[in-house]
């Protein structure tokens, strides 16, 4: 099979745990670009966040952000696809985040708003390299277009939620998690999958021409979509056993290995 688009996922794969693109993988992404291959980045970032570390790359193609609830051009900043969380799940939402005093964030124009400053709030703008925004008034931004909108607790405690606020919100949205304590909620068509499926038809592709590469669950949906889906050596167990192949970590140059492997046949 002759691969013509590969979409990788930023956090904990295709960036290593000092937050940084090794040599090696910069050199593969470049070979792979030189060979003709789109290479696209895939994240539950905001665009913002994902551009600084595409610029990283020095990739100029669109790029897949909010879970997949945005795909915005590198070079010029087009919008080519956008689904925002409908606002009646949002106002749900919401409301039940406030009424049970959960932490919740949202994005509007690309910038990250909260109620209030918190410890959660804080690491999760350093993690993502990100500024934020507060709003006392936190209601009155639930009416707003969002891509995302995002809970952060403890991982047990939201594995008990996730149901319940798929009971409250139904099919209009998509919920899943990027790190075990990161609960994000999308328009139900925000998915990695259904981006990725965008982006192949974008560039003249089949879904069987691309590689998918994640280590999270919400990139399962990219994975079973991507002809190839690609697992790296630090997933989570059940990504391993949708994947068609497993790599190595992303401190070993996963995402090296997958591009020699499979692009450039060494």
């Amino acid at each position: 099979m002759t691969y013509k688009l590969i979409a990788i996922d930023i956090d904990d794969t295709l960036i290593n745990d000092d937050k940084q693109v090794t040599p090696a993988t910069q050199a593969a992404l470049e070979q792979a670009v030189e060979a003709g291959v789109v290479v696209t980045l895939a994240t539950g970032r905001a665009y913002a966040s994902a551009k600084q570390l595409a610029a990283q790359t020095g990739l100029n193609v669109p790029i897949i952000t909010y879970q997949g609830a945005l795909v915005k051009n590198l070079l010029d900043g087009k919008v080519l696809l956008e689904r925002h969380v409908p606002v009646e799940a949002a106002l749900k939402l919401g409301k039940y985040c406030l009424e049970h005093n959960l932490h919740l964030q949202t994005y509007i124009d690309d910038k990250l708003y909260a109620r209030e400053e918190n410890e959660k709030l804080v690491a999760y703008a350093q993690l993502n390299n990100t500024r934020f925004y507060l709003e006392p008034d936190f209601e009155k931004l639930f009416s707003q277009p969002t891509p995302k909108m995002l809970i952060i607790d403890d991982p047990a405690f939201l594995d008990e939620l996730a149901p319940k606020l798929h009971e409250l919100l139904g099919d209009q949205v998509h919920i899943t998690k990027s790190k075990p304590h990161f609960l994000e909620i999308m328009h139900r068509e925000g998915t990695k999958g259904h981006a990725l499926a965008f982006l192949a038809d974008y560039f003249g592709c089949t879904l069987e021409e691309c590689i998918a590469i994640g280590d999270s669950w919400n990139d399962h949906e990219m994975l079973e979509a991507a002809g190839l889906g690609v697992a790296m050596g630090n997933a989570i167990e059940p990504l391993k056993a949708i994947a068609d192949f497993i790599s190595t970590s992303n401190n070993e140059d996963g995402v090296k290995v997958v591009i020699d492997k499979f692009v450039l046949n060494k």
